[in-house]
């Protein structure tokens, strides 16, 4: 699976099963309200934000590089 056919996907769910099926987990970072979780697929990387209050996955975002993976980094400013 390709980044670009991962951003095709229209639904919460229909992202969620690829990221099930085909996600490596590899770290996450949790603040009191959300809890983000890294996954890898194939050459991209893939964040799902859940909401600890709601108790709903609010967002799930494919991605290579950038902003996103600094809160994974261990890197405070």
């Amino acid at each position: 699976m390709t980044l670009y056919d991962f951003n095709k996907l229209q639904t919460l769910n229909d992202k969620m099963t690829a990221v099930n099926e085909k996600g490596i987990y590899l770290d996450n970072h949790i603040t009191e309200k959300r809890k983000c979780n890294l996954y890898s697929i194939d050459k991209f990387f893939v964040e799902v934000i859940y909401n600890s209050i709601t108790n709903k996955i609010e967002e799930i975002t494919g991605f290579k590089t950038g902003h996103l993976l600094d809160k994974y980094s261990g890197f405070r400013y």
